[in-house]
């Protein structure tokens, strides 16, 4: 049997459904610092994975140089001669100047 309580019945459901609603807020205000530090560690961890292909990258060129120089005579030889100016016996070097836009020329 269904008790009709007038404007009380009204309040109460009211007052019933506000503080429902209340506590949804809260909980959402509670977890919300945790789901911006949630995107921030995401961003990070994307940043992170971009660096480390950069870095993986990196490395896996300077291992083809390092085997380069140790098994290719071919490389050293032309690494020797680009860095050091060195020439072989037979031939004759060739520098060309450039001159830079503030007036100074490099070697």
């Amino acid at each position: 049997m269904k008790v009709d309580l007038g404007i009380w019945g009204r309040l109460t459901q009211a007052v019933i459904a506000l503080v429902a609603v209340a506590i949804l807020i809260l909980i959402g205000l509670t977890y919300l610092p945790l789901i911006h530090q949630n995107e921030r560690m995401r961003s990070e961890i994307m940043r992170l994975d971009a660096e480390l292909q950069k870095q993986e990258t990196t490395s896996k060129e300077l291992r083809a140089d390092i085997e380069a120089l140790r098994n290719d005579p071919a490389t050293v030889a032309r690494l020797v001669r680009e860095t050091l100016n060195y020439a072989k016996t037979d031939e004759t070097v060739i520098r060309f100047e450039t001159n830079n836009p503030n007036g100074s020329v490099s070697h």
